[in-house]
């Protein structure tokens, strides 16, 4: 791999590092100020909000200038959005700013990957780019976890500078700074990822245009066979796995007793398994093969199932890491297949903001539900039963849905050489 990869993933570890160890701090602030625990949640509703508001919006702007300022921009809007929290912002309302800036984030680090490097190797970056990733959600609610425990926090806050006050005097507002000194930490990795040499194009002011050329890009990829598969698979994946985020702070506060900052935990404990699984499709899966991997999504639902029999922490633990395996290994093929896809169909920038679209108005969706379910006080087993069900079911659809694309493709073949 090139040298500037290596920077890009620096910027990326840091941003997603940030984001997720983010997540357990507002979390806290809504149980500090005694909001409800659907609240919590709703967390990701709001940050998620963005990405489908303004998708026909980023996909057009990342494009319309290098990689690199784009990503640093995204970053200054995260730290702004750490700023409003700083100062007594609702959670809710500043966790959005920051899905703002994320939102327009996403593009970039993604559809620089297409213009940095050859298709060949797009398996194996996005192999290395979720991997590290999940690298930073581990540590991110690890981060976070430990950031709120009262010793640590208390120590942290004991530090004095010399004659500088720095007013900060509660566990909330040193966490946040810890928070802004990560996205802050990306953004000078940004500066120095390379420029790409493509061209770029100057971003419409017309809305309408972006619109309809957002409009015209959806309907492309939804219709191209293996665009729609793959897309269908990592919206799934995207949405059920912002949901078992929640799913499993409950369950472990249910099944296992452990509070927010241990249970926030267990998050990373899957977070373990996607890396292991992400490493494994690099190696193992190529771009031609990667719609092989679809039944995998099947058997994980199937496995989520097995939660609802598990009370002790030395069983949850490998079950966490398997579920999470599987899911790194069938998702990073077809997040690979999709960039190379909606790259040949049209532009890194626009097929990324399509990406994020569909997948997260399918976190809204499903984060929502979850809401729902859990404002009705249905118990977190049903949840976890009705969850798993549902991505066995939905991956099934998809893999009859390729077979149909494929006995299609054969039909089309062979009427192509009787013609001759």
């Amino acid at each position: 791999m090139p040298f500037g990869f290596y920077i890009i993933m620096a910027a990326q570890f840091f941003s997603a590092l940030a984001d997720n160890a983010l997540l357990i701090v507002a979390i806290s602030l809504l149980r500090e100020m005694h909001a409800p625990s659907e609240y919590e949640p709703l967390l990701k509703t709001f940050f998620t909000v963005s990405y489908v508001a303004l998708a026909a919006f980023v996909g057009g702007f990342a494009d319309s200038m290098p990689k690199w300022r784009v990503m640093f921009i995204s970053n200054g809007i995260k730290i702004f959005g750490c700023a409003m929290m700083f100062w007594d912002a609702h959670p809710l309302l500043a966790y959005a700013v920051v899905g703002l800036g994320a939102a327009a984030y996403s593009p970039a680090k993604y559809g620089i990957l297409t213009e940095y490097l050859p298709h060949r190797l797009l398996v194996i970056a996005n192999g290395w780019i979720e991997g590290l990733t999940v690298g930073a959600i581990i540590l991110g609610v690890v981060v976070g976890g430990t950031l709120i425990q009262p010793d640590v926090a208390y120590h942290l806050l004991s530090l004095d500078f010399p004659v500088i006050d720095t007013g900060v005097d509660t566990i909330g507002e040193m966490s946040l700074c810890f928070v802004a000194a990560l996205y802050l930490l990306a953004a000078l990795f940004n500066l120095y990822i390379p420029d790409t040499g493509v061209d770029h194009r100057v971003l419409h002011k017309n809305p309408w245009y972006l619109l309809r050329e957002f409009n015209h890009c959806l309907a492309l990829l939804w219709r191209d066979r293996l665009g729609q598969v793959s897309l269908a698979v990592t919206t799934l994946f995207w949405g059920a796995g912002a949901t078992l985020q929640f799913i499993v702070i409950k369950w472990a506060e249910s099944a296992l007793g452990l509070g927010l900052s241990k249970s926030s935990m267990l998050q990373g404990v899957v977070a373990v398994g996607v890396a292991l699984g992400a490493a494994g499709a690099a190696r193992m899966i190529t771009l031609r093969k990667s719609v092989r991997v679809i039944p995998l999504g099947i058997a994980m639902g199937i496995i989520v199932l097995v939660m609802n029999f598990v009370h002790h922490l030395w069983l949850a633990i490998p079950l966490l890491v398997l579920i999470g395996a599987l899911s790194g290994f069938f998702v990073v093929p077809m997040n690979a297949l999709l960039q190379h896809r909606g790259h040949i169909l049209m532009g890194a920038g626009h097929s990324i903001a399509v990406q994020n679209f569909n997948e997260n108005l399918s976190i809204l969706a499903m984060t929502g539900l979850y809401f729902l379910m859990m404002r009705a006080n249905i118990s977190i087993y049903v949840v976890i039963t009705l969850f798993g069900m549902f991505v066995s079911g939905a991956m099934w659809l998809v893999k009859g849905r390729h077979e149909a694309n494929q006995e299609i493709r054969d039909d089309v073949s062979q009427l192509d050489d009787s013609a001759l």
